[in-house]
């Protein structure tokens, strides 16, 4: 269970807990990727990481999956020290990364059976657990199909098959449905949840994702700024949210005060109300002020709005540029 402001005993890791984070900080030079985190997930939940760029997502997966060490603060996964027993906790983990790790030119089976190998896995018991995955995750009639002509949903669940292997007791995914559409995202997470008492923690930008958690963390500039389940959070924005797009929102904002008494926000050009009633003033503003109003909704609250609510700016999620094109090197 995620909690704000109120950080895991440093001393013992929180009753229950998968992962229990106090005091995380983690800077490339200057910049603090991580700035005094503290978060606790209990066994058997589905929790999330959702921000947007630069929000510390990534180097949080970097520290869990101890791909990096740890700068200051402590964790306990799975009642072991990250800082002391990070081979122990690597073998308690499976691990599922945003870019692809199953080789396109071998057949699923053979993906499965290699990552097996690697496991320590051999002979029979290997070829059960490559048969149970296979049916786990609904890829029995794909085994001997090369991965590289299997459409991009199919391999996300290769791979799922083959992190859960060695059946790991929690399970780490960054961004693992970049790219992938509504139906593969659900595919995917259809398999995860089907495993009783698995933990599985993920990072996201995708708000639709988030909303699916048990529980989610918002980070932000490398804090938490919101946690908790999905639906409580949006309840805490209110019952409604109205949206104005206007010509001029700043001056609009103050009539709305003066006239009808109404506080809104001016957020990028537009204006904000959120609350239980706020639906009844729409007849009223489109009266008075609908020359001047380009747009207006009206919509429950959404993960967007809490992030709005907490940090005063939009989600915002810019896609990096793509890697350029290796050109072939002409022989000479």
């Amino acid at each position: 269970m995620a909690q704000v402001n109120q950080a895991p005993d440093s001393k013992a890791p929180a009753a229950g807990a998968a992962i229990a984070a106090d005091g995380l900080v983690f800077a490339y030079g200057e910049r603090r990727a991580l700035d005094g985190v503290s978060f606790a997930i209990q066994k058997g939940e589905k929790h999330g990481f959702l921000g947007p760029n630069g929000s510390g997502k990534s180097t949080l997966f970097k520290l869990l999956s101890t791909l990096v060490p740890l700068q200051q603060g402590r964790v306990t996964m799975l009642g072991l020290d990250l800082a002391r027993e990070a081979a122990a906790i690597r073998r308690k983990l499976g691990v599922v990364f945003q870019s692809p790790a199953v080789d396109k030119k071998l057949t699923v089976r053979e993906n499965l059976h290699y990552g097996g190998l690697l496991l320590g896995l051999g002979g029979a018991s290997l070829r059960a657990r490559c048969d149970e995955m296979l049916a786990a995750a609904n890829l029995g009639d794909r085994a001997a199909d090369l991965v590289g002509e299997l459409s991009g949903g199919l391999r996300r669940r290769v791979e799922i098959a083959k992190c859960l292997l060695g059946q790991p007791e929690l399970v780490l995914l960054d961004e693992a449905s970049t790219g992938l559409d509504p139906a593969a995202r659900r595919d995917l997470w259809t398999v995860l949840k089907a495993i009783p008492g698995l933990t599985v923690v993920f990072t996201t930008h995708l708000m639709d994702e988030a909303a699916e958690a048990d529980r989610l963390t918002l980070l932000d500039q490398g804090k938490v700024v919101a946690a908790g389940a999905p639906a409580a959070l949006m309840r805490e924005v209110g019952g409604q949210v109205l949206d104005l797009e206007a010509t001029d929102a700043a001056a609009l904002a103050n009539e709305l005060q003066r006239e009808l008494g109404v506080t809104a926000r001016v957020l990028d050009g537009a204006l904000r109300l959120d609350g239980e009633r706020v639906h009844e003033l729409v007849p009223a503003i489109v009266q008075r002020f609908g020359a001047r109003v380009l747009r207006l909704s009206l919509a429950h609250p959404s993960l967007q709005d809490v992030f709005l609510l907490r940090t005063g700016k939009r989600f915002v999620v810019t896609e990096p540029d793509p890697a350029p094109k290796k050109g072939r090197r002409r022989k000479s």
